[in-house]
């Protein structure tokens, strides 16, 4: 009976000291003073037990089964999220539970700036060091690459993969499933003028596919639903509204003006007179000026809009929300020409004779 009684409380004993240890190895940081952070890599696929093992081995926490303990205690194991975080060994268990269950991962930001085409965004890529221009060309499309025309991609020199045929080029990514707005573009286009401007904050390691979607989403919570109504009922599709956006982005700057441009350039649609934008020739030679020559306005290139007439074959960049907004509610006025001034100002005339007297003044 001494015995059983002694048996009882050592055992007791030791269940106090366990819970104690297991209190301070969970409840207490490993080392309070140390507020120096590290970088802590949950793989995707693993699990408590290689976490915890990885926690104890960089030396986060005290013992690593004491982590795992926690999480399967409090019914977590399974929502730690996959990442790069940022951590300390002052910090606790239950802290740093808190972190992988949120998802508080090391963030970067990137922004896409209102106007750029597919070009600047994935030069912007390969500075960062993030991915090779290549890399998001062959995900969302090359730039000026008709992918039906088998007897060659570029429809005009300049830019990235010159020599090489449409039959060559992997096809880019279909997003039309996911995103609706999506669904009336061309197959044969990729996604120039629908990677959203914006500033956009990303998990360390993000994949590029993920990225664009991302920047997808954004483009689909931006485009509200009344929006998108008033389009159907002028019975035109997104990917006009889309493709005259990107025009008026590279033509003017302010809402007003990009409103008044909007009006002349569905007009000019209307009446079957060709656009003349200056920034579609731009596109096409990859020439980062408004300057163009009589030759370069004869480019035999379907995103030509002094040779052929209508909407260019795809958008010329990405517009922002301003640029949309204007595509999609003009302002309707007596004016048919306009120009913008070196500083930036917009000149409208009502007859050609008034603009080639605007020409000779501003455009000296």
């Amino acid at each position: 009976m001494k015995n059983f009684l002694l048996f009882l409380i050592i055992i007791s004993a030791l269940i106090s000291l366990f819970a104690i240890f297991s209190w301070r190895g969970i409840y207490l940081p490993k080392d309070a003073d140390y507020q120096i952070e590290k970088t802590f890599v949950i793989k995707k696929g693993e699990g408590t037990r290689e976490i915890a093992f990885n926690l104890e081995k960089e030396g986060l926490i005290q013992w690593g089964p004491l982590f795992r303990l926690y999480a399967l205690s409090k019914g977590t194991s399974g929502n730690l999220q996959a990442g790069e975080y940022l951590l300390s060994p002052s910090m606790t268990v239950p802290e740093i539970a808190e972190k992988f269950i949120e998802g508080e991962t090391t963030k970067e930001k990137i922004t896409i700036i209102e106007g750029w085409n597919l070009r600047n965004i994935g030069w912007y890529f390969e500075n960062k060091g993030m991915f090779q221009a290549e890399e998001l060309f062959e995900l969302v499309g090359f730039p000026l690459v008709d992918y039906s025309r088998p007897e060659g991609a570029r429809l005009a020199p300049g830019g990235p993969s010159e020599a090489a045929s449409s039959i060559d080029l992997p096809r880019p990514k279909d997003f039309s499933a996911d995103f609706s707005f999506l669904e009336d573009k061309p197959e044969i286009l990729g996604l120039e003028g629908y990677l959203f401007p914006d500033t956009y904050e990303l998990n360390k390691g993000e994949s590029l596919e993920d990225i664009v979607r991302k920047i997808l989403y954004n483009f689909d919570k931006k485009l509200a639903p009344e929006s998108r109504k008033d389009v159907k009922n002028q019975e035109k599709s997104i990917f006009e509204i889309v493709s005259m956006a990107s025009l008026i982005e590279k033509e003017v700057r302010s809402l007003e003006d990009k409103k008044m441009v909007s009006g002349i350039l569905w007009k000019r649609l209307k009446a079957g007179m060709p656009l003349q934008v200056d920034a579609t020739i731009a596109y096409i030679t990859g020439k980062q000026t408004t300057k163009i020559s009589a030759d370069e306005t004869r480019i035999d290139s379907p995103y030509n809009t002094y040779k052929y007439p209508g909407l260019p074959l795809g958008p010329i960049c990405n517009p922002g929300l301003e640029s949309i907004l204007a595509s999609i509610y003009p302002e309707d006025s007596e004016y048919w020409y306009y120009l913008s001034t070196p500083e930036g100002q917009t000149i409208f005339s009502k007859t050609l004779e008034e603009h080639n007297i605007a020409k000779a003044k501003y455009l000296k």
